[in-house]
């Protein structure tokens, strides 16, 4: 299998985002089943939609099957199979053995993945779903890059894994601190992200009296795991057999997923060119540090080194926040048509990423949709008009340094 980059697809939106900045493939949840509810936009008329798009284009799409299934989900699930197969669908992304099960038998044509919710993370594992028919495994994340290789030496399946984004600070995910706290089941799809909290420590006879942790001056996310990035082992990666390159993401914005889809296709194609000499350029680094993240970390990837301090640490950072969508060019006028996602104002700098180059641009002059002269864009989804010398790659997005 030619290896691809494996993006997610949160939102219809979000699909044609991942697809135009260089998605092989694309991951999505529908109203049912998954195991992101905040994901889950995909109902049965958009997911036909998605798929055609995709297709296309070339690109694959992959549904999210994977929820800890109760007996109540087992009556429903034959007919969201079927529909998943009228729509065209790649794959199904399991992680229950029963839900498998229900998927050969009432779709035995549709290639099913095993989730990363199965925890595999050796290869007797790995040849169990194999013998019961997976054509794929995505990986755990708690893999080191020898243990991924001996999966591959002794399996004949896929290989997925995961190269960037957030990380669950419990095994393979499987966390009940959300349920326990709020009622929300993040097996079932509903995760509160109580590891992402800020806590304080209260000593049991002084009420009312918290002891900060030494961590920064806006609390200590004590429970919260730095975000993963691979870049740099890519060459390692393809080395150990896998073929599927994945991206954490769904619930994440437009512009996160456009600009690490971009980073990791460009990472990708020049491995692939030249694996021995790949080398990370300074400016792929500059770029995922412009998506909000929270210090990178190879995780497990790197065995030893898994609790140093990784050299991606070193990325001067520096936060960008979305402010919009390019939506059109008005040839006459010489004007970007944009759609606002966040204020911006008249006399700032910003940056224009393309799926080609990324550009800096002054706000001069922002313009309302009747052509009045405004300070500034504040109205969420506003459609306003900037000066530019002409029209940019559909796609485009605006972004302004902080």
């Amino acid at each position: 299998m030619k290896p691809e980059i494996l993006a997610p697809a949160g939102s219809p939106e979000k699909l044609k985002y991942a697809i135009a900045y260089g998605a092989d493939a694309v991951y999505l949840g529908g109203t049912d089943f998954g195991l992101r509810v905040a994901a889950a936009a995909f109902d049965r008329e958009s997911m036909f939609s998605a798929v055609k798009y995709a297709h296309a284009r070339g690109v694959k799409v992959y549904v999210t099957l994977n929820i800890f299934a109760h007996n109540k989900d087992i009556e429903a699930l034959p007919s969201y199979i079927q529909e998943l197969v009228n729509a065209g669908v790649d794959a199904v992304i399991v992680s229950d053995p029963g839900v498998f099960s229900l998927v050969r038998e009432f779709a035995p044509q549709l290639k099913i993945h095993v989730s990363t919710q199965a925890n595999i993370t050796n290869w007797r594992s790995a040849r169990v779903w194999e013998s019961m028919g997976a054509d794929r495994i995505v990986l755990a994340r708690e893999l080191s890059c020898g243990e991924i290789k001996t999966i591959r030496d002794k399996t004949g399946v896929e290989l997925e894994a995961f190269v960037h984004g957030a990380m669950c600070i419990s095994y393979s995910g499987r966390c009940l601190l959300s349920n326990y706290m709020t009622g929300r089941d993040a097996n079932r799809g509903d995760c509160a992200q109580a590891c992402r909290w800020k806590y304080r420590l209260v000593e049991e006879k002084r009420p009312g009296e918290y002891f900060p942790f030494s961590e920064d001056d806006r609390g200590s996310y004590i429970l919260s795991s730095k975000d993963l990035c691979l870049l740099e082992y890519l060459p390692d990666l393809l080395a150990a057999g896998v073929t599927s390159f994945k991206i954490e993401g769904r619930v994440k914005s437009v512009h996160y997923v456009a600009t690490i889809t971009r980073v990791y296709r460009q990472a990708l194609d020049e491995c692939l060119k030249d694996p021995d000499n790949y080398k990370v350029r300074p400016e792929w680094l500059q770029e995922i540090s412009k998506v909000s993240n929270r210090d990178y970390t190879t995780g497990f990837f790197t065995g030893t080194r898994a609790g140093n301090p990784p050299p991606l640490d070193s990325i001067y950072r520096r936060n960008y926040t979305f402010v919009g969508v390019v939506r059109g060019y008005d040839p006459e006028r010489g004007l970007l048509r944009i759609e606002q996602r966040n204020r911006f104002v008249t006399g700032e700098e910003l940056e224009i990423l393309t799926t080609g180059e990324v550009y800096s641009c002054q706000v001069k002059k922002i313009l309302d949709e009747d052509g009045n002269i405004i300070d500034c864009a504040p109205h969420p989804r506003q459609t306003i008009y900037l000066p530019w010398p002409e029209p940019l790659p559909e796609f485009s997005l605006l972004r302004r340094p902080e």
